[in-house]
């Protein structure tokens, strides 16, 4: 596994991601489909992709077919989750932050819609369409790149290693639909912060790219579930609330579990 992991090169990694994504960033700028989930460009769709095929094609050259195949089937790979109380965050916490997002706008008076938009017959549908979307970026940042950076760094440092180039790489989606620079900049902390609570689960569950996965797609999932209406979506209208709770919530897991591994929590009874 170390020699595997010495042949890796995240910086190759990037390259490719950004290489892939480029052509169809050009494209998006002449199509602007609307009615997506999260107004998301149709582009992006296939975007989400490019952490994967990036993945997939360095694999390939540095393991053959056989790495792609063990790569692909760590999507379900759920006996690593040995301690099984860790789905509680991985179920649950995306639930808690969107609730203090909620509670958090609620006390300071802002307005917020009361009516739920989304249908009930809905949700199968855009959590397997979140699910897929996931799934395309954690194969690839956790299942490639984030291994050799925590072997040569922290995992905080690996955190903020990917969650920039992350960041960076929905700016163009962000630009199209038509946030300035305090958005982007309150969005690049909480996208940090985001990978920081990824990686997080992913030490904690004996490196589980499913629990990455479902705790991502349960996030995303969150975002067009909660209370807006057709002009006011107070998660987009509320960044510094909305991104400010994510990066206080990856603080308190840092401070808890410790910067280098995230995963040391530090008042664990002692035998």
């Amino acid at each position: 596994m170390d020699n595997k992991l010495a042949g890796r090169s995240p910086l190759k990694y990037f390259l490719l991601v950004y290489g892939l994504s480029i052509p169809l960033w050009i494209i998006e700028l002449f199509i602007d489909i609307k009615g997506l989930p999260l107004e998301i460009p149709i582009t992006d769709i296939v975007a989400a992709f490019t952490p994967l095929f990036a993945a997939c094609i360095l694999v390939y050259r540095e393991e053959g077919r056989e790495g792609i195949k063990k790569l692909l089937k760590r999507i379900f790979d759920v006996s690593r989750i040995q301690q099984k109380a860790w789905y509680i965050p991985v179920i649950f916490l995306p639930l808690l932050i969107f609730l203090l997002i909620y509670m958090v706008i609620r006390f300071k008076g802002l307005p917020l819609p009361g009516e739920w938009h989304i249908s009930v017959l809905s949700i199968p549908f855009l959590f397997v369409f979140f699910f897929f979307g996931a799934l395309g970026e954690e194969l690839g940042y956790m299942g490639y790149a984030v291994d050799p950076l925590q072997k040569r760094f922290s995992a905080l440092s690996a955190s903020i290693i990917i969650g920039l180039p992350w960041a960076i790489w929905h700016y163009p989606s962000i630009i199209q639909q038509g946030h300035g620079a305090i958005w982007i900049a309150w969005g690049t902390l909480g996208t940090v912060a985001m990978r920081m609570l990824i990686v997080w689960i992913y030490n904690n569950t004996s490196k589980s790219l499913f629990a990455c996965i479902l705790f991502h797609c349960l996030y995303n999932l969150g975002r067009p579930l909660f209370p807006r209406d057709a002009v006011y979506n107070p998660l987009v209208d509320y960044p510094a609330i909305h991104y400010s709770i994510i990066a206080i919530i990856a603080l308190i897991v840092c401070i808890l579990w410790g910067a280098k591994t995230l995963a040391r929590f530090k008042f664990t009874l002692q035998k």
